[in-house]
């Protein structure tokens, strides 16, 4: 199998596509007050443009922490990494800003859905901050409701919904500036099983339409709609599979740290 570059642009003269995700030698550790907490000792991920990633593995693995780096929420202590062929390592907060709203959309467990706001002026703000005018923006966080079948609750408050259409309302603001990858940080962790079914088939969906995701859990059952399941222990990337099930490890998701 061809390994792509370390920086993750393609090679000049070839026609490879540059991985939506590269991840290279990432350590972070964390001062506590006994002693330092290792999260990640020298993980290396790559993800492909229209890949739907689950990174799995128990409590304090290390995932939370690699998908918070990702996002430039974190700062790593060592390695690179690069979205969309932009490095987000070394970045200032200013920077990290404007990358995240040209490439990246979050999804976190608890919604952080402004209750002040109506479910329209939340999935619109996004795109008001990166500039858009307001109509174009609510245009679009329209579309996005309907898309995700909440369209009738455009002007409810978001205290109002139910716990699956929370996460639904969080996950169209995610989509508001049409990210490059989307990232969801256990986003069925605080819903009920019918809740988290919902939001599972729905990023499926969004999957299906082209959508590069990256996905943290700790539940089997939301990682097996993933394309590809990472396993994460102890800050490191211990091994992977793919739909068929055949273990793997391949484009950069390395065993161990280095």
């Amino acid at each position: 199998m061809t390994t792509e570059p370390a920086s993750g642009r393609s090679q000049p003269g070839t026609d490879a596509v540059a991985p939506v995700l590269v991840v290279r030698g990432v350590r972070k550790t964390f001062e506590a007050e006994n002693a330092p907490v290792r999260a990640l000792r020298g993980v290396d991920l790559t993800v492909a443009p229209a890949s739907f990633v689950a990174l799995m593995g128990p409590s304090g693995c290390g995932k939370s922490t690699l998908l918070n780096l990702v996002a430039g929420l974190d700062v790593a202590d060592e390695g690179t990494i690069i979205v969309a062929d932009e490095e987000v390592t070394g970045r200032s907060e200013d920077d990290l800003a404007r990358l995240r709203r040209r490439h990246i959309g979050i999804v976190f467990q608890f919604f952080n859905l402004l209750e002040s706001m109506t479910v329209l002026e939340n999935v619109a703000l996004p795109a008001v901050i990166a500039g858009r005018k307001r109509r174009i923006a609510e245009s679009r966080a329209r579309d996005l409701l309907d898309l995700l079948g909440i369209g009738d609750k455009a002007g409810t408050a978001p205290g109002m919904l139910s716990g699956g259409q929370r996460q639904r309302l969080a996950i169209a603001r995610a989509l508001a500036n049409e990210p490059t990858l989307l990232l969801a940080d256990e986003p069925t962790g605080a819903l009920d099983s019918d809740g988290g079914q919902e939001v599972v088939e729905l990023l499926s969906r969004l999957h299906t339409g082209g959508q590069t995701i990256v996905l943290v859990t700790h539940d089997a059952t939301v990682a097996a709609a993933a394309g590809r399941v990472v396993r994460m222990r102890d800050g490191r990337i211990v091994g992977e599979s793919a739909d068929d099930g055949d273990e793997s490890l391949h484009g950069g998701a390395a065993v161990g740290a280095r």
